[in-house]
């Protein structure tokens, strides 16, 4: 991994630099509110200031792949996840991310668990998904009918994902789920609590000077999944 220090030049045409990271492993070390705070401006500049520069450069690139997504360069509110966690119910109560998320969300989604995509940037790896994750039960259950019932699109989704280096994630089930028989020949993929595929990528890769076009290209491999996923929960695409 490049060695940059936070004073170091970032190259012409580049958005994110080695600091950004560099960054997020002091925040992990110092994980408290008076540290982040003293240190607000270096999360500015490496972080934030980079990460709304790349979804406003990116808003062509979702809007072509689907106008249904939104890319929203805000600070609250839009596509760039909060750098806060919520530790009300985690055992882990250090106030901050030492991640940064993007996400590209359905407009008719209100919150993470909307069908989307996403870029992660973190130090222990880095890498971009598409999907939903932790949808509620109808959902769920939605999608599971609609893998049942139209398995051919689904599973040309799945080769176009595989063929471009992606792969399904998330948290299955152990049993089937109730109204599906065990020998079903996509129980793997009905057994699903989350519909997420992933492909991980070097931090290099986010600092290239076409990491915009990059970034495009690994997505639309996705829009056969978002695709299906919206349809399977009637949603416009």
């Amino acid at each position: 991994m490049t060695t940059q220090t936070p004073n170091t030049p970032v190259a012409a045409g580049t958005i994110f630099s080695a600091a950004g990271l560099q960054f997020l492993n002091k925040l992990a070390q110092n994980n408290t509110r008076d540290w982040f705070k003293a240190n607000q401006d270096e999360y500015e500049n490496t972080l934030r200031t980079p990460a709304l520069h790349f979804i406003e450069q990116m808003q062509p690139e979702i809007v072509a792949i689907s106008p249904r997504l939104t890319a929203v360069a805000k600070k609250v509110g839009g596509s760039l996840m909060r750098p806060q966690r919520d530790s009300r119910f985690s055992k882990d109560k250090t106030p901050y991310k030492t991640n940064v998320g993007i996400q590209f969300r359905h407009f008719q989604g209100k919150d993470v668990h909307a069908p989307g995509l996403y870029l992660h940037i973190a130090e222990d790896g880095c890498f971009i998904a598409a999907g939903i994750w932790h949808p509620e039960s109808k959902a769920l259950n939605a999608i599971r009918a609609c893998i049942d019932e139209n398995p051919n699109a689904y599973q040309k989704a799945l080769k176009t994902l595989h063929d471009n280096g992606f792969a399904m994630d998330g948290d299955s089930l152990i049993r089937p789920p109730r109204g599906y028989d065990n020998n079903h020949p996509l129980l793997a993929e009905l057994k699903r609590k989350d519909y997420i595929a992933i492909k991980n990528i070097a931090f290099e890769d986010l600092c290239r000077p076409d990491v915009v076009d990059f970034c495009a290209e690994q997505f639309r491999h996705c829009a056969p999944l978002m695709a299906y996923l919206c349809f399977a929960l009637e949603l416009d695409f």
